[in-house]
């Protein structure tokens, strides 16, 4: 890259800040952080019946968080700002979980799956020849239908790509082909060739009488895109939503990013995976080595189940009533049996934790060997103990993480966790040509995951993801086959590597862990 283009990306990359109000909104939220602080501080020396009140505030917090429902590990973390400044810390417990904004989400997401489990309903012939295979599958997909209303497809083809490099020229061909509606939903979109390339078929199909939504997560405005973006798309026939916006108002629904890739198109196929509309995701750009993603492309009944995560995610800010019964997918015949699918979608909202429940049972009825790629771990007591007992017990559990991190905090924490599952059997794998981003979990030659989770809080806990359960399909030997190609280019980490830190990365490590349920 030359002087002159350098110096061009870097006063774009300025003009996406300023248009974004990135610095405002940071020292908008950070202004009134403070004076809630400055508030505490002078009420508290106000007068001693209002100290004692606060104290009494903060007994009661301690009593509530003792007896919910939330996860031990987040109990743990809010004890430590309540210890250390016992009235202070309590308040801002009292702020986060009382925020408006999260409960008006969570009511609409409930109202929205009401009205289209009608849509979703499950095919008892389906389920009934599942259990019949496996008792246990047939339980699990219970599990998910009557508390996720994500049914179990039979019908349904897969396409597993092992980079984002192939599954893009596959999204091109696909939308070329669109006749009735495209529906698109992101966590990151930057302009490039990627993005470029796509939204100029996106126009094309607009005047061609296509109906084209598409939404992305509301972070994309601080950094990467201008603000008024969907007024720009809107100009050229393209309906767009930011979801959840950020705005200078400190709120704790911020923290529940749109985590999931969704690409649906006519009902008929649909993509889902780790890769977002970035240059980087098909290595036409490099930031941290080669790029290790990947994605699957899925055609048949199965698609369905995507359409209506995307329309209940979109309807979660408009008014007027969505007309459900026009996206349903069109029969299609042709589409032969080949295993089953489950397409899920995860809420950080409610007490089953899907995208949780998912790996967890992966890991717990695994006979042989679990599979995993993911770009983060940052785990949970919970998940710890499958990961370890699933070794101790002889299956054959590996890891592959990227050798080249995007996020050096991530990657200092999750090496807290390398020995610890290393001394159980479990083994772990830096890929060194650059960044894994891949969301996967292979196990048994008969069950594969690919979606959108990684195996950190934000995805298990905060966001909203998606993904789909694969059962028997002939695709998951193709992915247990880049498992272990991609494996040949992985450095195994020992437990000598974690002592051979930097001081300072070791107790950065250990100081982040304390804190890890809210990252």
């Amino acid at each position: 890259m030359t002087a002159g283009e350098l110096k061009e990306k870097g006063i774009k990359r300025a003009k996406t800040i300023i248009y974004g109000r990135t610095v405002f909104v940071i020292l908008a939220i950070l202004v009134q952080f403070a004076l809630m602080i400055a508030v505490y501080f002078h009420l508290r020396e106000y007068s001693l019946l209002v100290y004692v009140a606060f104290g009494v505030i903060g007994l009661l917090v301690v009593l509530h968080l003792y007896n919910g429902r939330e996860n031990p590990d987040l109990k743990l973390v809010w004890m430590l700002p309540i210890v250390v400044f016992p009235v202070f810390g309590a308040l801002l417990y009292l702020y986060i979980s009382m925020q408006p904004g999260t409960r008006i989400i969570r009511r609409r997401l409930e109202k929205l799956a009401g009205e289209t489990r009608a849509y979703v309903a499950q095919d008892t012939a389906v389920k009934a020849q599942l259990a019949e295979e496996n008792v246990q599958m047939g339980h699990f997909a219970d599990y998910m239908y009557h508390y996720a209303d994500c049914p179990v497809y039979g019908q349904t083809q897969a396409r597993f790509y092992p980079l984002g490099d192939d599954q893009f020229q596959d999204i091109l061909t696909e939308l070329e082909k669109a006749e009735k509606f495209i529906f698109l939903e992101y966590f990151i979109v930057e302009e490039g060739y990627m993005w470029n390339s796509i939204l100029e078929i996106l126009k094309k199909k607009v005047k061609e009488g296509v109906e084209v939504r598409f939404m992305y997560d509301g972070m994309c405005a601080l950094t990467l895109l201008p603000y008024f973006y969907p007024k720009l798309l809107e100009q050229d026939g393209i309906k767009c939503r930011m979801f959840s916006p950020i705005k200078p108002f400190f709120s704790s629904h911020y923290n529940n990013r749109d985590h999931r890739k969704i690409l649906v198109i006519d009902g008929k196929t649909a993509f889902t995976g780790g890769t977002n509309l970035a240059d980087e995701y098909i290595n036409r750009k490099e930031r941290f080595g080669h790029w290790k993603d990947t994605a699957i492309m899925i055609k048949g009944s199965a698609v369905e189940r995507f359409t209506y995560l995307f329309l209940e995610m979109w309807n979660v800010s408009e008014q007027k009533p969505e007309n459900f019964d026009r996206y349903r997918s069109p029969k299609m015949d042709e589409i032969g049996q080949d295993g089953y699918f489950i397409p899920y979608g995860v809420s950080p909202f409610g007490n089953e934790r899907i995208g949780r429940r998912v790996y967890l049972d992966i890991l717990n009825t695994a006979q042989n060997y679990v599979h995993i790629m993911t770009p983060y771990l940052i785990l949970d007591y919970e998940m710890i103990m499958a990961l370890t007992y699933a070794a101790k017990r002889g299956v054959d559990v590996k890891i592959i993480m990227p050798h080249i991190p995007d996020k050096k905090y991530a990657f200092v924490l999750a090496k807290t966790y390398y020995n610890e599952l290393l001394e159980a059997g479990v083994s772990i794998y830096e890929y060194t040509p650059g960044f894994v981003h891949a969301k996967i979990f292979v196990s048994d030659d008969e069950k594969a995951v690919v979606g959108t989770v990684n195996l950190d809080y934000r995805s298990l806990y905060h966001h909203f993801e998606c993904g789909v359960v694969l059962y028997r399909n002939s695709e998951i030997d193709r992915i247990e086959k880049d498992y272990q190609n991609t494996l040949k280019q992985c450095r195994a980490v020992t437990e000598k590597d974690y002592g051979s830190q930097k001081l300072l990365d070791r107790v950065t490590g250990k100081v982040l862990r304390i804190f890890a349920p809210l990252m």
